[in-house]
C-alpha cells in the first residue's frame, strides 16, 4: 500500500513539473540582482537580461528539458491576483469584543475575488485580466481615540446654533478629521487603507452632520451635509451617529441615498437593532466603500506616456474675458500640487498646461459645432395652471463628433501645435458663450469627459435649480463656476479615474449609479463643493496606468502562447537554443509580473512601474523568438511509392472461394450416403 501511494505522489510531482516552468521566486540571487538593477536603471530603459550572471540563466533554464503545457501557462497568467490590504477600526464604546470576528465573517462571505473592470470599453468585455482580493484586518480601536472624538463632537455641538433650514446641527468635518489623521499617522503605515467606523454612542441627543464648506445654506445656496470624509492620506472615516442625511436625484433616477433606516448609513437612526443586524448593515456599507473607493473601476484604459499635456482652449464671445469661476491657475494648481508631491505621476512623467484663446465670432467651426449640437426639450410646470416650457441644451456626443472631424481646421484656427511623439494630449474646450439663456451639456452637465477631449460650457446665466436634492432642499448649480467640474473631467480623460458615483456591475452588465460616496473631498458629483483630491483619486490615477499596462502584458503573452500552440507547441517550433532562451525569458517575465503585483498591493507604484517596464523587454524577446521561428518553418511534401500488389492474399482468397463453390455444387452427392442411414 505504501509503495502504491509513493508511486502516485511521484507521478503527480512529475506531471506538475512537466506542466509548469519552474517558479522563479525560488531562484537564489534573482531578487537581489533585479533590485540592484532597479537602482541603476529605475526607468528600465535597458534590458537587464544580457547582464544576468550565467548561474542565474542556468537556473532559469532548468525546466527546458520538459515540454510546456500551453493551457497551464495561460491559466497561470489569468490567476494573477492583487491582494488589497484593508484595515477596519471600530471606534466607540458600543462595539463589543465579538464585533470584529462577527464583522469579519460577514465580509469574508460577501467579498470574493473579482476582476478589475472598465466602465467604457470598445470591446464586449468590461473585465481586465488581473484580479483583486481582499486582505482584511478588523479590530477595536483604543479608548483614548473614542474619548477624544466624543469630546470634540460634544464641544462643537455646544457652540453650534440650530438652523432654520435644516433639523441637523452642522459641524465642520475638521472637528473630527485631525484627530483621526493623527491616529492614522501613529499607525506608521502607508501601504494599507484604513476605514474608521465611528459609533460614539448617545453622548449627544442633538442630530448633527458634517459640513465641508464655510458657507451656510441660503435661499440661493444649498450646503450639502454628510457623515463621512476621505482623507488625502489612505484613510476614510464614517460617523454612524451623524445624520440621517439624504441626497440624490430629486424627482426620479438612480443613486439616491434615502432618509430612513433602509440605507446602511442610516442604520442607527431607525428601530433598535441587534448587534448582528447592525454589523450586517455595516458589512454592506464597507463592501460598497471597498468597491467604489479602494478598487474603483477604470473610466477608460490609459496608456503610459512620458509627457501629459492639458490644452486649455477658451472659446469666448466678448472682448473682455471674464475669468471668475474659470480660474485656469486654480485648476492647474490642483494638479501641480499633487504632481510635485509625487502622488499623481509615474517615473519620469511630466505634466504640462498650455492655454489658448479663440474668439467665437472668428471661429466658424465653433459656431457651426454649437448650432448643429443644439437640441430642445419640453418641461411641464404648474403655476396658475400647467405650463409647457421649451428649453435648449447641447448634445455633447454630436459636439464631440464635429470637433473630432474638424480637428485639423480647429488646430489651424486656434494655433495649436502638432502633437509630439510620446505625448498624451487632452484638449479642454470651454465654450464661454454670450447667451442670456441656460445652456448645459446633455441637459444636466457643465462639463463632459471623452477619451480624447473635455468639453465644457457656460453662458451668462449664473445659476439654476438642478434635478438633485440634498436633505430635502433642491441643489443649486452655479453654472458660471467651472473649476471643480473641469478638474473631475480632466481626471477622467487623462488618468481614467472613475467618478465616485459610477460603478460597473458585471451582474447587471451595466453601469450603476450610487451617490453615497459623492460628498466631502471629491471633485465629482453635484453635491461636492471642493476641487481637492483625496487618496481615492490619487491612487487610482497611478494605478490605472499600471493596470492598463499589466492587462496588455497578460493578453499579449496569451496571444504568443496561442500562436506557439497553433504551430505545434514549443518543441516543434523552437530549436534547442531558442527553446532554452524562451524558457529563460518566460520565467523571468513571469517573475517580474509577480513582483509588480506584489508592489501594487503595497501601493509601491514606482517599483511596480519598474517591474512592468522591465517585463516589456522579456515580452518583446518572447514575441521575437516565436515570430522568427514561425517564419523559418518549411513545408515539405513526402511522396510514397505505391505498395506492391498483394498476390498471396488474393490467391488464397480465390482458392478458398473456389473450394466453397465446389462443395456447394456437389452437396447432394457428398451427403447422399448420410441421408440413406436414416
Amino acid at each position: 500500500m505504501s509503495t502504491s501511494n509513493s508511486t502516485t505522489i511521484l507521478l503527480l510531482l512529475l506531471l506538475t513539473t512537466t506542466a509548469n516552468p519552474i517558479s522563479s521566486a525560488r531562484i537564489p540571487g534573482l531578487d537581489s540582482f533585479l533590485t540592484q538593477q532597479s537602482h541603476l536603471d529605475p526607468k528600465s530603459n535597458n534590458d537587464p537580461f544580457p547582464s544576468l550572471p550565467s548561474s542565474l540563466k542556468k537556473s532559469l533554464a532548468s525546466s527546458s528539458q520538459t515540454p510546456l503545457s500551453i493551457l497551464s501557462l495561460i491559466s497561470d497568467l489569468l490567476s494573477l491576483s492583487l491582494p488589497i490590504p484593508l484595515h477596519i477600526r471600530l471606534v466607540g464604546p458600543t462595539f463589543s469584543s465579538s464585533s470584529p470576528s462577527l464583522l469579519t465573517s460577514f465580509l469574508q462571505s460577501s467579498i470574493t475575488s473579482s476582476n478589475f473592470h472598465l466602465i467604457s470599453s470598445s470591446l464586449s468585455s468590461h473585465s481586465l485580466s488581473i484580479r483583486y482580493s481582499l486582505d482584511l484586518d478588523i479590530s477595536l480601536s483604543s479608548s483614548p481615540l473614542s474619548s477624544s472624538l466624543t469630546a470634540a463632537v460634544s464641544s462643537a455641538l455646544s457652540s453650534t446654533t440650530s438652523s432654520l433650514r435644516s433639523p441637523l446641527f452642522s459641524i465642520p468635518y475638521s472637528t473630527v478629521d485631525p484627530i483621526i489623521s493623527r491616529h492614522f499617522e501613529s499607525e506608521k503605515t502607508d501601504n494599507s487603507v484604513y476605514v474608521y467606523i465611528l459609533h460614539l454612542g448617545h453622548a449627544s441627543k442633538q442630530p448633527y452632520a458634517y459640513t465641508y464648506t464655510h458657507s451656510d445654506s441660503s435661499a440661493g445656496y444649498t450646503n450639502c451635509l454628510g457623515t463621512l470624509w476621505t482623507g488625502k492620506k489612505r484613510y476614510l472615516w464614517i460617523d454612524l451617529g451623524a445624520g440621517p442625511v439624504d441626497y440624490g436625484p430629486a424627482l426620479s433616477g438612480d443613486g439616491v441615498l434615502p432618509r430612513g433606516e433602509f440605507h446602511p448609513l442610516a442604520a442607527l437612526h431607525g428601530r433598535p437593532k441587534s448587534e448582528k443586524a447592525l454589523l450586517s448593515e455595516l458589512a454592506s456599507l464597507i463592501y460598497s466603500a471597498y468597491q467604489v473607493l479602494v478598487v474603483p473601476p477604470l473610466r477608460i484604459p490609459v496608456h503610459f506616456e512620458n509627457t501629459l499635456t492639458v490644452q486649455f482652449i477658451h472659446i469666448h464671445a466678448s472682448e473682455s474675458k471674464d475669468v471668475s469661476g474659470l480660474d485656469w491657475n486654480e485648476i492647474e494648481k490642483t494638479f501641480r500640487n499633487e504632481a510635485n508631491d509625487g502622488e499623481l505621476l509615474l517615473g519620469n512623467q511630466s505634466l504640462e498646461f498650455k492655454r489658448y484663446s479663440v474668439r467665437y465670432e472668428e471661429c466658424s467651426i465653433c459656431s457651426f459645432a454649437v448650432s448643429r449640437s443644439v437640441n430642445s426639450y419640453t418641461s411641464r410646470f404648474l403655476f396658475d395652471n400647467y405650463t409647457l416650457i421649451v428649453s435648449e441644451y447641447l448634445d455633447s456626443k454630436r459636439l464631440h463628433q464635429i470637433l473630432s472631424d474638424s480637428a485639423e481646421e480647429f488646430r489651424r484656427v486656434a494655433g495649436l501645435p502638432e502633437e509630439e511623439f510620446g505625448t498624451s494630449v487632452i484638449p479642454v474646450y470651454v465654450f464661454d458663450l454670450d447667451y442670456n439663456t441656460m445652456l448645459l451639456l446633455d441637459r444636466y452637465h457643465q462639463s463632459v469627459a471623452f477619451k480624447d477631449m473635455v468639453i465644457a460650457i457656460r453662458t451668462k446665466t449664473t445659476q439654476t435649480v438642478s434635478d438633485y436634492s440634498c436633505n430635502g432642499r433642491h441643489v443649486f448649480t452655479h453654472t458660471r463656476e467651472l473649476e471643480r467640474p473641469l478638474v473631475g473631467s480632466i481626471l477622467q480623460s487623462m488618468w481614467g479615474v472613475s467618478p465616485t458615483h459610477l460603478l460597473w456591475s458585471p451582474t447587471h452588465n451595466s453601469t450603476l449609479v450610487d451617490y453615497t460616496w459623492s460628498v466631502g473631498q471629491t471633485p465629482f458629483g453635484p453635491f461636492s463643493e471642493t476641487s481637492s483630491l483625496s487618496f481615492v483619486q490619487k491612487d487610482a490615477a497611478r494605478r490605472n496606468f499600471l493596470l492598463t499596462s499589466l492587462n496588455y502584458s497578460i493578453t499579449s503573452a496569451i496571444d504568443v502562447l496561442e500562436s506557439m500552440d497553433a504551430h505545434g507547441g514549443d518543441r516543434n517550433l523552437l530549436k534547442h537554443n531558442e527553446h532554452v532562451e524562451f524558457i529563460q525569458r518566460w520565467n523571468l517575465f513571469r517573475y517580474k509580473l509577480d513582483k509588480a503585483v506584489s508592489a501594487l498591493s503595497h501601493f509601491d507604484f514606482e517599483m511596480a512601474f519598474y517591474y512592468l517596464r522591465s517585463s516589456d523587454h522579456d515580452l518583446y524577446a518572447i514575441h521575437n523568438l516565436v515570430y522568427t521561428a514561425s517564419q523559418e518553418i518549411e513545408a515539405s511534401l513526402v511522396c510514397f511509392k505505391d505498395p506492391p500488389f498483394p498476390w498471396a492474399s488474393v490467391s488464397l482468397s480465390a482458392v478458398g472461394f473456389l473450394a466453397l463453390s465446389y462443395v456447394y455444387a456437389k452437396r447432394d452427392k457428398l451427403f447422399r450416403n448420410k441421408r440413406k442411414q436414416f
